[in-house]
Parts: structure tokens; C-alpha cells; sequence
């Protein structure tokens, strides 16, 4: 319990309730003897000290704070409310698509028809939940226009990795796994490390002018060893790829594959399949797009979707029927193997499956057009007191440049956490890596007018403080729990555990929390 709201060992106890607003830390609330739960003890059988051998038997209680049930809840629901979350503030987190999702499909996958399912029952047993899966695997198919699609890959970049091993399977049945995979600029940074973990050697395209690919370079870069080009689209700069067919043409006629990353599949949803755009092998981020809680490190899903070519590489166990029965199958000679646990995250799964069933065809476009909306209502109300670097239309999301407030003596980054201190959470800074002091802002489909406002008015706010009291930002924020960090320090040396006082004359912490 201690180590989620510690941060640091030589904190004192004042330092401590000070750093949570008045809320003491756990060891601090406790009083000697009082307990949550108190089991009676045994009277019949033999007692624990009877079983286990006293060379494994404590001399002295474990180091833990002594609270009841009541202290624990109000505590971790006091400190629960000191964080910012999608739930209680405006989380515009550019290419992470922080939306709202609906609780219901949360109560849906809680059901005990399916929780209480279990990996290893006969699939006799099973047919509701394995339909359930064949029929997202269907809608997932529809919405992107692919052939085929594995739901086993537990995050995206995960499905990366599995999306550069079919390229490679492909290739080396076609002769030879080929030596590149190329990689625009503008790229999430977890595209070149997959190329690489999958044995290729990264090269670089560069962004033209305009944000897009520079189809020239590209033409220079293609030959008979390139493997792959992966791209986002729209881009990490929120801008769609006008040339995509031209993109896509070039990269085949050289024999190589279209990888896309669909982290920003929110922006296309209805309105383009990746399939239409000559996209050979995608993967999508469930946990992004379509109803799950994002990132705290909980758990994703990365499906991977593939042109009938590539679909014999395909992880397996694949679901097939079989006389109206649906059966798990290893039957694929070229498949690259297995690749996650029984079959990926099935709770991340069902989530997505109700999410496009409450919205169907027809809503999934209405959310892609929200988002653009959103994006080019805040980009415009910014575009006064920012530079825009890419000043055209913009898709889901958009860049701004801190460049003018850096002339103020403000930063990137000084705005971010001046941005807590009006209630909104702040974009991601300094990405993508192309553009000098970077704000990327995805505001999403599911935020109000007044929500928008209130951030873009925040933003001005700002910009305003910047040109006229800079040295107030430094300090930023000044309204949260805890203000501005070391945080290259607190990266580089966690110290996360508490350590109660020592008694000065047994030398036993645990004897001085129990008796002070």
C-alpha cells in the first residue's frame, strides 16, 4: 500500500502532509492494535506455529501500518481525488487519445458469463464469448478493409511487432527478408524500435514542407531491399496524407509492403479504410479508439489486420468453424506462431465489441468528425497567440510552436504545467521531435464547447502571462498537491519506499512505530 503514495524516504512527516494537502501517509495514521479484520483464532486442528518450522516464523510483526478498513478507503479515495484523470478534467494528449468511454461496456465486461470465464475450458463451453470474438474480428475487418485480423497482440506496439514479422515471413517465402524498413520523421518512436527488434535497418524519411512525406526522397529511398514503409496517417503532425495513393503505388512497385500505425484511427473511423488506401498490414489500438481506460500501464489490445496476401502469416491459434462450431486452429504452416497468452486480452475485447455495437456505422463516422472538429475549432482559437507550424486543416489532432513565448522567456514545457493550475490536464510536449517546442493537443470527440473553451481560454491566458510576467510560470503549478519536480532526478533515482524511524535503542523500526 505505502509504495503508491510515498515519494520519497527522507521526507519528514510535515514535508509528507504538506506534499498531499494535508493528507498524512498511511504509517502516519496508524495506532498500535487497531486492525481492519480480525480473524478468531483456530480451535481445532493444529496452530500455526504448530505447522510452520520456527526457523520461518517472525521474531516481530512486518513493518505495516496498523488502520482500520475505514482508513484505508478514505484514504486512498482522498488521495485519488488529488490526481487528474479523463473523469474529472480535459486530458488533451495528443496521439493518445484520452476520450471519455462509456462505464457501461466496462458493466459488460464484468458480466460473470464472462469473467468468470476460464482460458482452459472446453470451447463446447465457450461459444458465446469465441463468437463474440469472430464477430470483431468482422467489424474490424469492415472498418478498416482488410482481409483478415488477429486479436492476440496485447498493446500496440506490440502488433507492430507482430505486423514487421509477417512482413518479414512474407519476404523470406518471396526469397529474401530484404535489409530496410523506412520510417517517416513525423513517426511514434515505438516504429523504428520494432523494425529493428524484427532484425530491419531503419531509415529515415524525411517531412516535406507541408508536413507530409517528400515523395522525391521517397522515390530515392526505395529499392529491391526495402521491406516496408511504415506511416501514420494522419500523421504525428495531425495532418492526412494527401498523397497516400501515390505513397502506396511507389512503395509496391519496388516490391515492398505499406505498414500503418493506427494509433490515430480515431480521425478515419467511417470515413476511410486503410485497405482503400493501399495499406498491406495495420495494427489498431483498442484501448485508444474504442472504449477502454488509456495508459497507468493497465492493459491494451493491438489487433493486427492484414491483406488476403498476409493473411497465412497470421499468429495463430486462429478461430475457424466447423460445422457451426467455432474451434481454435494451428493449421497455418506460414503463420509466425504464437504471440500472446491464450488469446490476448479478451476483457479489452469485449469492451471494444460493445463500444461498436452501441455506435454502429453510421456513429463511428460522427465521432471521426467530431474529433476534426474539435481539433480545428481549438487550432483556430489559438492561432493568434501561437505559431502554427502546419497552419492548413488540420485532421484529430494539432501541433502548436512555443517558439514566440521561448523569446518571452516561457517554454513548451512551462506552459504544460502552468496548464494544471486552470484545471486541464496538459498535451503532450515536445513531439513530435520535428518541430521546436512542440504542444501536440487532441481535444477529442467527446468534449463540450464549454469544455473547449475553457482550455483554449487557458491557453490565451497563458500566452498573455508569458509576454508579461514569464518568471510566474517557473514556478508552475502552484495549485497542485505537489508543485514543479526534479523530474530527470526522480527518473533516474525512484525512491518510492517508505522507512519508518528507527528506535534509538533496539534499532527496530518496526518496535518504534508500534510504541512511540
Amino acid at each position: 500500500m505505502c509504495a503508491l503514495e510515498c515519494g520519497s524516504s527522507h521526507r519528514t512527516s510535515d514535508h509528507a502532509q504538506r506534499a498531499g494537502r494535508g493528507e498524512p501517509l498511511m504509517f502516519e495514521q496508524s495506532s498500535p492494535g487497531r486492525r481492519a479484520i480480525r480473524y478468531p483464532k483456530a480451535t481445532r486442528g493444529p496452530q500455526p506455529e504448530q505447522v510452520i518450522p520456527s526457523a520461518l516464523r517472525r521474531r516481530l510483526p512486518p513493518r505495516l501500518p496498523e488502520v482500520s478498513e475505514l482508513d484505508v478507503v478514505r484514504h486512498f479515495t482522498r488521495l485519488s481525488q488529488l490526481n487528474f484523470s479523463v473523469d474529472t478534467h480535459m486530458y488533451p494528449l495528443g496521439s493518445c487519445t484520452m476520450k471519455y468511454n462509456p462505464k457501461v461496456n466496462d458493466a459488460l465486461a464484468a458480466l460473470e458469463g464472462f469473467a468468470q470465464l476460464h482460458p482452459y475450458q472446453p470451447v463446447e463451453q465457450c461459444q458465446g464469448i469465441l463468437r463474440l470474438l469472430k464477430q470483431l474480428e468482422a467489424l474490424l475487418c469492415e472498418i478498416c478493409g482488410m482481409a483478415a485480423f488477429s486479436l492476440q497482440p496485447a498493446a500496440g506496439a506490440q502488433g507492430e511487432l507482430v505486423g514487421l514479422a509477417m512482413v518479414r515471413a512474407y519476404h523470406t517465402a518471396h526469397g529474401a527478408p530484404r535489409r530496410f524498413v523506412l520510417i517517416p520523421d513525423s513517426a511514434h518512436g515505438t516504429n523504428p524500435a520494432s523494425a529493428a527488434l524484427c532484425g530491419y535497418t531503419v531509415q529515415t524519411i524525411s517531412s516535406g514542407a507541408d508536413g507530409l512525406i517528400d515523395l522525391a526522397q521517397l522515390r530515392q529511398a526505395l529499392s529491391g531491399e526495402v521491406a516496408a514503409l511504415m506511416l501514420t496517417n494522419p500523421n504525428t503532425l495531425g495532418l492526412f496524407e494527401r498523397q497516400i495513393l501515390d505513397v502506396t503505388r511507389l512503395v509496391h512497385e519496388a516490391g515492398a509492403l505499406v505498414y500503418l500505425d493506427g494509433a490515430n484511427l480515431n480521425a478515419l473511423l467511417g470515413l476511410v479504410q486503410p485497405g482503400a488506401m493501399g495499406v498491406d498490414v495495420l495494427h489498431l489500438n483498442l484501448h485508444k479508439t474504442f472504449s477502454t481506460p488509456h495508459g497507468g500501464g493497465g492493459p491494451g489490445a493491438g489487433p493486427v489486420g492484414v491483406t488476403r496476401a498476409l493473411e497465412p502469416y497470421l499468429p495463430v491459434p486462429r478461430l475457424v468453424e466447423q460445422q457451426g462450431t467455432l474451434q481454435w486452429s494451428t493449421a497455418s504452416p506460414h503463420a509466425i506462431g504464437r504471440v500472446r497468452s491464450f488469446y490476448g486480452n479478451v476483457g479489452i475485447l469485449i469492451r471494444a465489441y460493445a463500444y461498436l455495437l452501441a455506435y454502429g456505422t453510421a456513429g463511428l463516422a460522427d465521432i471521426s468528425r467530431g474529433a476534426i472538429l474539435t481539433a480545428n475549432y481549438l487550432a483556430a482559437r489559438l492561432a493568434a497567440q501561437y505559431d502554427l507550424p502546419y497552419g492548413r486543416r488540420c485532421m484529430h489532432e494539432f501541433i502548436i510552436s512555443a517558439k514566440r513565448q521561448q523569446a518571452s522567456g516561457g517554454s513548451a514545457l512551462d506552459i504544460a504545467k502552468r496548464l494544471l493550475d486552470y484545471g486541464c490536464y496538459a498535451p503532450t510536449i515536445y513531439f513530435p521531435l520535428i518541430v521546436e517546442e512542440a504542444l501536440m493537443i487532441e481535444p477529442t470527440e467527446t468534449e463540450s464547447l464549454q469544455t473547449l473553451e475553457q482550455f483554449a481560454e487557458a491557453m490565451l491566458a497563458i500566452a498573455a502571462e508569458v509576454e508579461h510576467e514569464p518568471a510566474r510560470l517557473k514556478h508552475a503549478p502552484t495549485s497542485t498537491p505537489v508543485t514543479r519536480l526534479d523530474e530527470v532526478t526522480a527518473a533516474r533515482q525512484p525512491d518510492v519506499r517508505y522507512q519508518p524511524p528507527q528506535d534509538p535503542v533496539t534499532q527496530d523500526a518496526t518496535y518504534a512505530m508500534r510504541h512511540v
